[in-house]
């Protein structure tokens, strides 16, 4: 325990290692329920059944535009990208986009090139996965998805949801990983997906939409999550709560005693790859350091340590690397 403050007046704590994989599986339980709790009144979960409103043929994939409601007043809209040719359930990944303040852009991110010039969806659907990413709330095709509908976009929506969903007893986060199980879920009822094979990804905010649904969901068996690999402690050490957006909040996650690898660790023992710059202000690289190394004695807890590797860029910041790349198809390629 350390013996000084944190701002805020907070009393800094260290997260106790399992002693055994059974110990850790019996405090998954109760992290998972404190979590659920911690997002707020969430309404309840279904599959969707999207209405396919576009099919478009690409190289070696075919590209859907769906649509659909999300059961909470709100329209969900996404791509789908399937590999040319695919008869049999194969392997999928949920693309979750970043944030980076391009509220325009959402689930189109996944259509732009990555560090080596290839869109990144069609490299992925090209390399054998079913591809599914979807707008979040105020990014993409639902910028106008707030209260005041049509006179505020993008920011200003994402700020007014965070108020609305607070009156509601929610939290725009929590509607955020629900829309992402509801993906989940959609993804999995698709003919063409193994259930036993789905991974979900993402830079920044996608990263972390990607580690808190794997955290939630056992469903998802491989996980890569580039940037964003946030202590809070550590964040709040070094003064960089100004890095992250509002939407990144959950009342009460230190008062309860949850740092953030006590969530990741609930991933443990299915696979999951962790890229992160140095020199990232949003990550403190202490406190990343500290996550990697706790995940690496939980995944040892089950003897599964080929299934956890956390790298660390020296001298890199909030990035997502032509090696990061390399890494997250290898690492796919093995799991899935």
């Amino acid at each position: 325990m350390h013996s000084d403050r944190l701002p805020g007046n907070f009393t800094p704590f260290d997260v106790p290692l399992p002693a055994s994989a059974a110990e850790w599986e019996a405090r998954k339980g109760e992290l998972r329920r404190t979590l659920r709790e911690l997002l707020g009144e969430t309404p309840p979960l279904f599959t969707p059944q999207p209405r396919i409103v576009e099919r478009q043929a690409g190289e070696g994939y075919t590209r859907e535009r769906i649509e659909f409601d999300n059961g909470a007043g709100a329209t969900v809209y996404g791509f789908l990208l399937v590999p040319t040719g695919r008869t049999q359930p194969g392997p999928a990944i949920l693309y979750h986009h970043y944030h980076g303040g391009h509220y325009d852009l959402g689930k189109d991110e996944c259509l732009q090139p990555n560090a080596l010039g290839e869109p990144k969806g069609p490299a992925l659907a090209r390399a054998g996965y079913v591809v599914l990413s979807i707008d979040a709330y105020a990014f993409g095709d639902r910028q106008h998805q707030g209260p005041a509908g049509e006179r505020e976009k993008g920011g200003q929506t994402e700020l007014s949801l965070f108020k609305q969903f607070l009156w509601q007893g929610r939290t725009l986060w929590g509607m955020m990983v629900r829309d992402d199980t509801l993906a989940l879920n959609y993804l999995l009822s698709r003919p063409e997906v193994d259930p036993a094979r789905v991974g979900a990804m993402g830079m920044s905010m996608g990263s972390t939409r990607s580690w808190w649904l794997a955290a939630l969901d056992e469903r998802i068996k491989a996980t890569v999550a580039v940037a964003c690999l946030t202590r809070y402690q550590n964040l709040l050490r070094h003064g960089d709560v100004f890095e992250h957006g509002i939407y990144y909040f959950v009342p009460g996650i230190l008062a309860r005693g949850i740092d953030m690898e006590a969530l990741i660790g609930c991933i443990a023992p299915r696979a999951l790859l962790t890229l992160t710059g140095a020199v990232d202000g949003g990550s403190p690289v202490d406190g990343v350091e500290q996550i990697n190394a706790f995940l690496r004695q939980v995944y040892a807890r089950y003897g599964a340590d080929d299934r956890f590797e956390g790298v660390v860029y020296p001298g890199e910041g909030h990035v997502f690397n032509a090696d990061m790349w390399r890494r997250m198809q290898a690492w796919f390629a093995r799991q899935l």
